[in-house]
């Protein structure tokens, strides 16, 4: 295990002096605050607390800050909104967090090469309505966006709601400004969709968990906004009806949606409380949200009619269309907040997993989570990405269980053998982190995990980038 030099009063004085004394905090409210994400409950041991937190406001800053901690040998642990869920920037090793918060800018919108330069800083919705207003589309559409960080969005290869068409977010992401850990500043990529030149290291970077290098700008990919766009709420049944239509949207209907998103019951009904709100057919067993997208209406409404007449002529109970604005968000606002609306009336410890298996294997993946919670006796809450087979699961035992935290581990266990049975691993977009590290061989084998470790080294040779992520180190 790496050695670490403490963060000292005279380090805090040299913070001050690189960064400006304004940039620099050890207020202990903050400390606290910055050294968690939105994972709920201990998953790990206590102990996971900044010593300090600095904010830096460009290149310059970041540069000088790793070129100072690898001389000392501090943990730098990079942080954006905190809206993460896997413990991806809880200071494993204490240290100093780098808060992204104040480089925050859009740089540049280039219209002619179809890409928007930003900094790791910039609200992902902020992104969104850019390129919206240049009549342009960022297709990155995490739930979080309102919130989240595009340099969250990059070290976890977030994914969202269009990943079925338009792919995750390392899909968008041409060039990378990094700053590596010895504060040498280099960029990977550029506004090309074609390098074959060395390695493609704008890929590798992405989803690291920021355990490479601290990236400093992003350029990310542009596509022409689609002239309209429509989304079907689709209520069945049960569970297994909706599952099973899924591939009929591609299949049969000869359309590749936007989205395709999927809602159980007891998450529909549990975000209708929260919001104070009620769904079409909301004692279903289950809900899809198709969107659509096309730039000519009659097209756009010929291709809905379709899928909506298919979707009948497999068990759905009815097809709502959603085709102006407001009733658009109020839907899209409801799948956003189940997360929100879960951890409201289930607070405390739960297993929040975002799981992913091959897109056929849903079926039998929610099959026997069914009968996992059956036979244990507890409750879970499903939803999410169904086009792209990333499930996120929730089990919600009583709180006041006695052996809530054994049958949680339980639960777990036997989610992660029925996800590698089926050919899936253990996280699509969350990221491994802390919160899943010491599962992570259950999924990849020694080689692999050997081969991580090796890679971290040649970019982090003293490991003091997220040290203590994504696999265990001795």
């Amino acid at each position: 295990m790496t050695e670490y030099h403490p963060v000292t009063a005279d380090v805090i004085s040299d913070l001050a002096a690189l960064l400006g004394g304004r940039n620099v905090s050890c207020d202990p409210d903050k400390l606290l605050s910055y050294s968690r994400d939105e994972v709920q409950g201990p998953f790990w041991q206590d102990g996971c607390l900044a010593e300090v937190v600095v904010f830096p406001e460009g290149t310059d800053h970041v540069a000088a800050l790793a070129r100072y901690a690898n001389e000392k040998k501090i943990p730098l642990t990079a942080r954006g909104a905190g809206t993460g869920l896997s413990g991806g920037a809880v200071p494993a090793c204490r240290g100093i967090v780098v808060s992204f918060e104040k480089m925050n800018r859009i740089v540049e919108l280039d219209r002619e090469n179809l890409t928007i330069t930003v900094e790791p800083g910039v609200i992902t919705a902020d992104i969104n309505r850019a390129a919206a207003e240049a009549g342009l589309l960022y297709a990155g559409d995490p739930c979080s966006g309102d919130a989240s960080y595009i340099g969250g969005n990059v070290a976890e290869n977030a994914g969202g709601n269009k990943v079925v068409k338009y792919g995750p977010t390392g899909s968008h992401v041409l060039a990378l400004e990094a700053v590596l850990a010895d504060g040498s500043v280099t960029w990977f990529g550029g506004k090309r969709r074609k390098d074959v030149t060395g390695y493609d290291f704008v890929h590798l970077l992405v989803g690291s968990e920021g355990t490479l290098a601290l990236i400093t700008r992003i350029v990310l990919k542009l596509l022409p906004l689609p002239a309209e766009i429509v989304d079907l709420l689709v209520p069945f049944p049960d569970v297994a009806t909706a599952v099973a239509f899924v591939p009929r949207i591609v299949t049969e209907g000869k359309v590749l949606p936007a989205s395709v998103e999927f809602m159980d019951r007891r998450s529909i009904n549990l975000t209708e409380r929260f919001l104070n709100t009620r769904l079409p057919y909301s004692d279903a067993g289950a809900h899809l949200i198709i969107q659509l997208e096309g730039n000519d209406t009659e097209s756009l409404a010929d291709e809905y009619e379709r899928i909506g007449d298919l979707c009948l002529a497999h068990g759905a109970l009815e097809v709502f269309v959603a085709d102006n604005r407001n009733s658009r968000d109020r839907l899209w606002k409801a799948r956003k907040s189940i997360t929100e609306s879960v951890w409201a009336f289930h607070p405390g410890k739960n297993v929040n997993e975002d799981v992913v298996v091959p897109t056929a294997a849903v079926p039998e993946l929610m099959r026997r989570l069914d009968e996992v919670a059956s036979r244990l006796e507890t409750s879970y809450v499903a939803f999410g990405h169904i086009g792209d087979g990333n499930m996120h699961v929730t089990v919600t035992p009583d709180r006041d269980l006695p052996e809530r935290e054994s049958l949680l581990h339980l639960v777990q266990d036997e989610l992660y053998g029925i996800v590698k049975s089926l050919g899936g691993t253990l996280t699509g977009e969350h990221g491994v982190g802390l919160k899943r590290r010491d599962s992570i061989g259950l999924f990849l084998d020694g080689a692999q995990i050997d081969l991580i470790r090796r890679v971290k080294l040649a970019f982090d040779p003293n490991n003091i980038l997220n040290p203590g992520k994504i696999v265990p180190w001795e």
